[in-house]
């Protein structure tokens, strides 16, 4: 099963107790790729008023919704997405996008304003969760032998998004099942609203596992940056949204990304292994590179 960790005494320095949570983080990521975490010190309040908010947010009309149109190359705001596949209608889902890392590039005019409250609670959540995403990263970095800010500083200056993905209700849910993929960035933090809607594998496919709904729960997940950066020592777990049921589902995924320039290899290449890059590539080339594959 996927593992559950309580991050409660993870600052102990002088007991035992940090360290073994530390250890439960590295087995992890180096198994799975993929963990969640309870006892993370966010808010429940402030998790239940970011999914209320949000699902209040998709059931405005469309027009409402439509004042924040993504489309044009704008950064952050409202679309409507699916992939077809065959005649298969995949992914079909609305989103919502913020840019909220680094703080000086936002654009609160791509902010949605209604329901009101809804900016401040989310630039209070863009904060918890980039708290909790550089922990897990200095947990990850002094388990390479590193400084603890080794990952975080390898990103230059860490470009956070958050991206809301609301999947309405279908008469036939199984066209709604997500692509199956890897996140591209460093690492993810997702919060599941009412239902289990995420699956990963650990055969490539063969089997799937779906991620329980556990109350009060983030699940965490490993990017392709971060198995780079690691030598490939720490996983990047396979993975796909899943709507299998005729209730609408809704999840807030907080994603981590290196500045576009940030160069990308192993940072530490251990005694009779081999880099797994051939040579250095920033992550814009990186990211180029998996939209062709994925195109």
């Amino acid at each position: 099963e996927i593992p559950v960790i309580s991050l409660s005494g993870i600052n102990d320095v002088d007991g035992k107790r940090g360290e073994i949570i530390c250890r439960q983080i590295v087995e992890a990521c180096e198994n799975w790729g993929m963990f969640q975490v309870i006892d993370h010190g966010v808010d429940t309040n402030l998790m239940t008023d970011m999914t209320r908010l949000s699902r209040d947010f998709f059931v405005l009309p469309s027009e409402e919704k439509l004042r924040y149109d993504m489309s044009g190359g704008k950064e952050g705001g409202f679309s409507v997405s699916c992939h077809l596949q065959g005649e298969a209608m995949r992914d079909w889902r609305e989103v919502v996008m913020y840019s909220t890392y680094p703080v000086r590039k936002r654009d609160y005019s791509r902010w949605p304003n209604t329901p009101e409250g809804w900016v401040k609670v989310t630039e209070e959540f863009s904060d918890r969760m980039m708290g909790l995403s550089c922990k897990v990263l200095e947990v990850l970095s002094e388990a390479m032998g590193l400084e603890k800010g080794a990952l975080n500083k390898s990103c230059v200056d860490i470009d956070q998004k958050i991206i809301i993905n609301y999947f309405p209700e279908r008469p036939k849910p199984d066209l709604t099942l997500g692509m199956r993929h890897t996140d591209h960035g460093i690492i993810t933090v997702l919060l599941q609203d009412q239902v289990s809607c995420l699956q990963t594998t650990r055969d490539n496919g063969k089997t799937w596992i779906t991620v329980p709904l556990v109350e009060g729960a983030l699940v965490v997940n490993l990017g392709d940056i971060c198995h780079y950066l690691s030598n490939g020592r720490f996983i990047t777990s396979d993975h796909q949204a899943v709507v299998d049921s005729n209730a609408s589902r809704l999840f807030i995924n907080t994603f981590m990304f290196p500045a576009p320039d940030a160069p990308v290899y192993p940072l530490k290449v251990r005694e009779g292994e081999k880099a797994i890059m051939e040579e250095p590539l920033t992550f814009e080339e990186i990211s180029n590179r998996k939209m062709k594959d994925l195109i």
